[in-house]
């Protein structure tokens, strides 16, 4: 690579941590205005105030907020989330098999959606402004439009109640066929994949219109390839660049916004996980959630970035 582009990929590297180091202090400072206190969620309304004020002095709860924040930086630094105020538990060890089946849903909905936006979007690129297009683009205006919570309420009761195809609850667990887990994330799968299909669909489009008006599909179309061969081996190929950023970023959030998903089908991921603990007040899992979710969508982001980089011509060859 150039010297221009390895300059501009270290500088989104270090922009992405620098923005996840802000973050860091935002979800740090936001779980520490939630109202209520950890020690007397812990000990009960029955605790003495001497039990109490023991527990937040073993807790470090007395210490001033910058030094916690750093305490707790630090922790993440060397690998060490912290323990779980509920149930005692290592939330890192906790965390890596819900984070897990975190991505096994969102690759799985990766694998069904991408490809059938690609799909999509060359179909209403070749007949533009035509019925095909048309309805293409208003079935996927309308599968967006319909919220998360709502499309999966009407899978669970058409899909699982009535037709009893699927199971209306997502149950995996470790050593579980892939067969019977496939099955199992049927159902959510498909309601991400309506989720960011038509985004990525009609990005799809819109990049391959782009290219369309370049010059040299002027001379492919003068040459006499048809339609589709222009749009295939000519637009296309050119049109890689958006189109991979639009599937980052909905890569993006197949992960971090499959929490209501989760949820709705209790299925046992990041989503569920830090619902869970919310409810508890369990702080330390609340801020390790936040946090790798942040990791995740600031990197995939900047994976998003670097490859837009790499594949600008101008920048690999410059004058």
């Amino acid at each position: 690579m150039s010297a221009p582009v390895l300059k501009l990929v270290a500088q989104r590297i270090a922009m992405g941590l620098l923005l996840l180091l802000a973050v860091s202090v935002l979800i740090f400072a936001g779980t520490q205005i939630l109202p209520g206190d950890v020690a007397q969620s812990i000990l009960g309304q029955s605790a003495t105030p001497q039990a109490l004020e023991n527990l937040r002095r073993d807790m470090g709860l007395n210490d001033p907020a910058y030094i916690r924040y750093l305490h707790w930086l630090g922790g993440i630094l060397t690998g060490d989330l912290g323990t779980a105020l509920s149930s005692g538990q290592d939330i890192a060890t906790s965390l890596k098999e819900r984070l897990w089946n975190t991505l096994f849903l969102a690759f799985w909905a990766a694998v069904v959606s991408i490809p059938l936006a690609i799909m999509l979007g060359l179909l209403a690129v070749r007949y533009r402004n035509g019925f095909v297009d048309k309805l293409i683009s208003g079935l996927g205006l309308a599968s967006t439009s319909l919220p998360e919570f709502f499309t999966g309420y009407l899978l669970i009761y058409f899909v699982a109640v009535r037709l009893q195809w699927f199971p209306s609850v997502s149950t995996v667990y470790e050593g579980m066929p892939l067969g019977e887990r496939l099955s199992a994330i049927a159902l959510p799968v498909t309601v991400l994949t309506l989720v960011v299909l038509a985004h990525m669909m009609r990005m799809t489009r819109a990049a391959i219109l782009n290219v369309m008006q370049s010059a040299y599909i002027e001379t492919a179309e003068l040459k006499g390839l048809s339609p589709l061969q222009i749009i295939t081996r000519h637009a296309f190929p050119n049109a890689i660049a958006p189109i991979v950023n639009v599937v980052m970023l909905n890569l993006a959030f197949l992960v971090v916004g499959v929490v209501v998903v989760e949820v709705i089908f209790v299925y046992p991921g990041m989503g569920q996980y830090l619902v869970d603990h919310v409810a508890k007040r369990d702080v330390p899992v609340v801020q390790a959630c936040g946090l790798v979710f942040a990791a995740v969508y600031i990197s995939l982001n900047i994976i998003a970035d670097i490859v837009a980089i790499v594949s600008n011509p101008r920048l690999r060859h410059p004058k």
